[in-house]
């Protein structure tokens, strides 16, 4: 073999070497999977699965529950769906009743269309309102209730409806309830007088929690009662408890009053035949004599037939001259017949929240006002839910109270409206809700303003700079 040869094969091995080590190595197959191959496995309940997934998801939902606008949110989409379902009912319910009047068949329903849009714009009126301006309508709304409320009892001015002489009559189909008004003004009268009574801290004594909160309350439920209206009374009752009890009235005296009550209650249901009427018809079977529980039976025979979803909307038969009242005290009945236990139970739901949502604005505020406001309220609304809703399940007496931002009659939906709008107005003022909605976008009226003014929209980074500034 000749040199060159001898030096070229002794070449090879490491050009081998050299080529070898530029060649990827590809991992030895020993079995197992690699990291690449098999992805590592999840713990248990990862992804919404299990009981740490159930923990997830609780924790979210109370976190997006305890936000600041929670209240606000739940307070305005509340009362507006209630109404505007009610709307609904109204004039599904109110048809039949109208055409054996004589009226058209939309009657009903178009007065209460325009009460609702009256009602909107004192919503959002006292939704803006500033908290000062509500006290200071507090006594004039007062003193015109106790007014109108006087007039009603004036023979040849007082107008009875349904055995009842607490009505004004302005000509036409225009009436008025004084009394639906006078619990408003008990409750905005009474939580500025609790505000400013603790403010000079005296409240520790059990005569400034009484006087003059318990004579004025005395008053409002004597002109009631001499036009005979026992449900409104009952409210009154409510509203004024409730204050008390957000006053932290003691245990003693809370005591003593709902004793009175009670006791006058029972004599003024005693002392009337047609009233011990009524309560002999809590769960009642049959129409008794002289068909005094017709009105509580056909409501639980409505409620009966809806079954889980209804007949649908508009098919009721209780409506058709079967129940009396199906518009105004019984519309619940004829929610349920026609949209059955589910629509029953969102009508509980959405005033369940509009409940939580007060007593969460009453519990939240550092301002005496608000909070008894906010308790008044809530006790208000709630009280009036109980009595129409167990009067038509049979479980309380039938009080002709009707249920409320929902039934038929403009004088009960506006100043409930009103009321509601106080609370938004509350849950608007706390420094956290402040601060969130100050941090929005700024909307589109306000941003068109904005640009007719010849100024730039205001971007989001500008709302939160101003709602920094502001805080």
């Amino acid at each position: 073999m000749s040199r060159a040869d001898q030096e070229r094969r002794a070449r090879r091995p490491a050009a081998a070497r050299g080529a070898a080590s530029k060649t990827p190595q590809r991992p030895a197959r020993t079995g197992r999977a690699t990291a690449r191959s098999v992805p590592a496995a999840r713990p248990a309940g990862r992804g919404g699965a299990g009981p740490a997934g159930l923990r997830r998801l609780t924790r979210r939902v109370r976190r997006a529950w305890d936000r600041p606008l929670t209240a606000y949110y739940l307070l305005l989409g509340g009362s507006l769906l209630i109404t505007v379902l009610g709307l609904v009912m109204v004039f599904s319910a109110s048809q039949i009743e109208a055409l054996n009047s004589g009226l058209a068949s939309t009657y009903y329903f178009r007065k209460q269309l325009v009460a609702a849009a009256l009602g909107t714009i004192l919503l959002l009126a006292a939704a803006r309102m500033p908290i000062r301006l509500h006290r200071a309508l507090a006594y004039p709304m007062l003193a015109m209730s106790l007014f109108l409320m006087a007039l009603v009892q004036v023979p040849g001015i007082g107008q009875s409806v349904n055995g009842n002489t607490n009505w004004l009559n302005f000509g036409g189909p225009f009436q008025l309830q004084p009394s639906e008004f006078g619990k408003l003004a008990l409750v905005m009268w009474g939580a500025d007088l609790l505000a400013r009574k603790q403010d000079k801290k005296l409240l520790t004594q059990w005569k400034h929690m009484l006087v003059p909160l318990v004579p004025v309350a005395m008053l409002l439920l004597g002109l009631i009662m001499l036009g005979g209206d026992m449900g409104t009374a009952m409210i009154l009752g409510a509203i004024l408890l409730g204050l008390l009890w957000v006053a932290g009235a003691p245990t003693r005296l809370f005591a003593t009053v709902i004793a009175v009550g009670a006791t006058l209650t029972v004599v003024l249901f005693t002392s009337s035949p047609h009233r011990m009427d009524r309560l002999r018809c809590i769960g009642a079977t049959e129409p008794g004599p002289g068909d005094v529980c017709w009105q509580g039976l056909h409501g639980i025979y409505a409620l009966a037939s809806g079954g889980w979803f209804g007949s649908g909307l508009g098919a009721s038969m209780e409506k058709w001259g079967e129940l009396p009242e199906p518009h105004t005290d019984f519309i619940f009945a004829v929610t349920g017949e026609e949209l059955g236990l589910a629509g029953t139970l969102s009508v509980l739901a959405l005033f369940a929240a509009l409940g939580y949502a007060g007593i969460r604005v009453a519990g939240r505020t550092e301002d005496a006002f608000v909070r008894y406001a906010a308790g008044g309220v809530t006790a208000w609304i709630m009280a009036q839910v109980v009595i129409n809703i167990g009067a038509v399940l049979g479980l309380l007496p039938i009080a002709g109270v009707p249920l409320p931002l929902f039934s038929y009659g403009g004088s009960a939906l506006l100043p409930a409206m009103f009321a509601v709008g106080l609370l938004i107005a509350f849950a608007r003022e706390e420094p956290a809700a402040r601060a969130a909605l100050a941090m929005r976008p700024a909307g589109v009226l306000q941003s068109a303003r904005r640009v007719l003014a010849g100024k730039r929209p205001e971007s989001t980074a500008g709302t939160a700079r101003r709602a920094r500034k502001t805080r």
